[in-house]
């Protein structure tokens, strides 16, 4: 399966490290962040990657190539202007398979993704995210998303505390590729806004829970604690 990772965050809240390169290139133990992800997707036997990428986009380019060095093939698809999370994807949509593993380029999540692939193959969904219990340890990223017994996706909503929020996303999608279909060309779209709320409506979003935790280095705190336990 195609992994698809969305590199081309600003990072306003890791300023001044970012004002020369994106946030997925922001360093760590000697390395870019994003280059963990990539071996790790290496190592997951995920060959075929395609990062969208924005602001300073050549950076992630430069360094990456064509990926041969990395054990996979990389292809890259710019943003003529920042779309969003959701207009990127849109952008890229020639590029897209049918279906495809879909990654943050600030967040990591070392779990098995091929699990991941193969449960959203197996149950009849357009779109499907792996969630966490903050209980088990807490990310420093705030609950945001509820379920329904059966595992369906009901409501997702940051910045609330609300009782039935009791998972938080943890960075890791699939998706099919028709959900991007139906959206207007370079348009500025949310995932969290805009697409998960139409999927949660006709109840396409389903989950799939880990116990494994998630690292987020969107903030200075969240960056040093990834930092400290390298």
């Amino acid at each position: 399966m195609q992994a698809v990772i969305l590199a081309g965050g600003l990072g306003t809240r890791l300023r001044p490290i970012t004002e020369r390169i994106p946030k997925p290139m922001v360093e760590v133990a000697g390395e870019p962040f994003l280059v963990r992800i990539v071996r790790w997707l290496e190592q997951q036997d995920f060959r075929r990657l395609l990062l969208l990428l924005s602001y300073r986009g050549e950076v992630v380019s430069d360094y990456f190539g064509d990926g041969k060095r990395f054990g996979v093939s990389i292809d890259y698809n710019r943003e003529p202007s920042p779309l969003g999370t959701g207009g990127a994807l849109r952008n890229a949509l020639e590029k897209l398979e049918d279906e495809f593993l879909l990654l943050y380029g600030d967040s990591y999540l070392p779990i098995d993704y091929q699990q991941v692939v193969a449960a959203f193959r197996t149950l009849p969904c357009l779109g499907l995210m792996v969630v966490y219990d903050n209980h088990l340890a807490d990310t420093g990223v705030s609950n945001n998303v509820a379920l329904d017994p059966n595992g369906w996706v009901t409501r997702y909503a940051k910045n609330q505390r609300d009782s039935d929020l009791q998972y938080v996303e943890a960075g890791v999608l699939c998706f099919r590729r028709k959900v991007f279909e139906s959206l207007q060309a370079r348009q500025i779209i949310s995932l969290e806004q805009e697409v998960y709320p139409e999927l949660i409506a006709e109840r396409q979003l389903r989950s799939f829970a880990t116990a494994q935790q998630f690292f987020d280095i969107g903030t200075p705190q969240r960056l040093e604690e990834f930092v400290s336990k390298q």
